[in-house]
């Protein structure tokens, strides 16, 4: 029997659509309060993998306008956030540098070939001076590692999850890789929303606020772009947002 070949353009739409556009209302909660944190706001806020758009509302007070960025546009994206569609493996994102006034990426670096490549192009796009928040599974969560132990792959990378999740990242390779595209002011946060190993049920937000690394699925990482045009290594920040 002679094998499919999937074009890539259809492969890539059904990788999107496996996500269903949607992540946890405690991440959504999360990015902005990092926003409220870092005064972002202004003209633009691009959110590159929008999914149907579901932080918009979180953070619509703080800007005049949404441009949404996938690899397809969902039924209910609303029709007051702009669409940019683009393949967010490819080398570029079909937009000018320097577009936004703070970029959002929702839980979508984790379903990319090049982190690095993708996290350059997010810095490309923001203004000086704008922040980039990102946010991805928390690996290192009790979760995780014991998934990882037990079955010898992260929680979010199961055979469910794939070929949707492709890139596990630890808050360490997020740091790193920030710091190399040129961000300052890192820090990192965690959702304080966390699912108990071996059930659906939650760990309460008292136990996720004493360990929010062990007791949070997912995490997010902020830092601002200067007005410096070259790349350098910037040592990262305390932990503020996790407290």
């Amino acid at each position: 029997m002679n094998a499919v070949v999937v074009p890539a353009e259809r492969l890539l739409e059904a990788r999107a659509r496996q996500s269903l556009g949607t992540s946890d209302r405690a991440i959504y909660e999360t990015v902005a309060r990092a926003m409220r944190l870092r005064s972002a706001g202004g003209e633009t806020l691009l959110d590159v993998g929008c999914g149907v758009g579901n932080l918009w509302p979180f953070v619509r007070d703080n800007f005049s306008r949404c441009i949404g960025v996938d690899a397809v546009r969902y039924d209910e994206l609303p029709n007051e956030v702009d669409f940019a569609l683009a393949d967010l493996n490819a080398p570029r994102i079909p937009l000018p540098d320097a577009c936004a006034d703070a970029v959002a990426s929702v839980e979508t670096i984790e379903h990319l070939e090049n982190p690095r490549a993708f996290m350059r192009e997010l810095v490309r796009l923001v203004k000086p001076g704008g922040c980039v928040v990102v946010t991805t599974p928390n690996q290192l969560s009790l979760l995780s590692l014991m998934t990882l132990v037990f079955k010898q792959r992260f929680s979010a990378f199961q055979d469910v999850h794939y070929p949707a999740h492709v890139t596990a990242l630890l808050e360490i390779d997020l740091r790193r890789i920030a710091s190399e595209c040129g961000l300052t002011e890192i820090e990192v946060a965690y959702t304080h929303q966390g699912r108990v190993v071996l059930t659906s049920q939650h760990y309460p937000r008292t136990l996720t606020r004493l360990a929010p690394r062990l007791f949070s699925d997912n995490l997010l990482l902020v830092g601002k772009k200067t007005n410096l045009n070259s790349m350098f290594i910037a040592k990262p920040k305390s932990d503020e947002l996790g407290k």
